[in-house]
């Protein structure tokens, strides 16, 4: 149980703005017999979870727009409304990716619904982990066979 809770924090911080990797803890894992549904099922609800925390962060970002401090420059979020708008919510899916954390930030500055933004980034998140287990199941069949 205590290996679990490592792999749910460690997909957890993955999705803040802490800078960690939750793929080689789920692979470890993974190669150590652990099942791979329950690597997938608390690895997407931690790495979801943690993607909430960032957008929380970006939702009280949008509150401090009139602040001299705010990170982006009036012409900076004008750029980045206008490619919001171009791309729109479908970005959310790419959460997973490296620059993902800049997509689940800015939909949160940008007060993106939560309820769309929870639906695409938990399918987002599940379907890399889903991906990761069966790309390594197959490594761990090649490496046995």
């Amino acid at each position: 149980m205590i290996a679990l809770a490592g792999l749910f924090l460690a997909a957890f911080l993955a999705a803040t703005p802490v800078p960690f990797q939750s793929e080689l803890v789920f692979l470890g894992m993974q190669a150590a017999g652990w099942e791979t549904f329950a690597l997938i099922v608390v690895a997407s609800i931690g790495n979801t979870l943690g993607s909430c925390v960032t957008y929380a962060l970006g939702r009280w970002l949008s509150e401090q727009r009139d602040h001299r401090w705010f990170p982006l420059k009036p012409v900076q979020m004008a750029r980045a409304e206008r490619w919001w708008g171009r791309w729109g919510l479908w970005l959310l899916l790419l959460s997973w990716a490296p620059f993902g954390d800049m997509i689940v930030a800015l939909s949160g500055v940008l007060r993106v619904r939560f309820a769309v933004f929870l639906t695409l980034v938990a399918l987002a998140k599940t379907g890399r982990y889903i991906v990761l287990g069966w790309l390594g199941a197959a490594a761990l069949g090649a490496v046995a066979g």
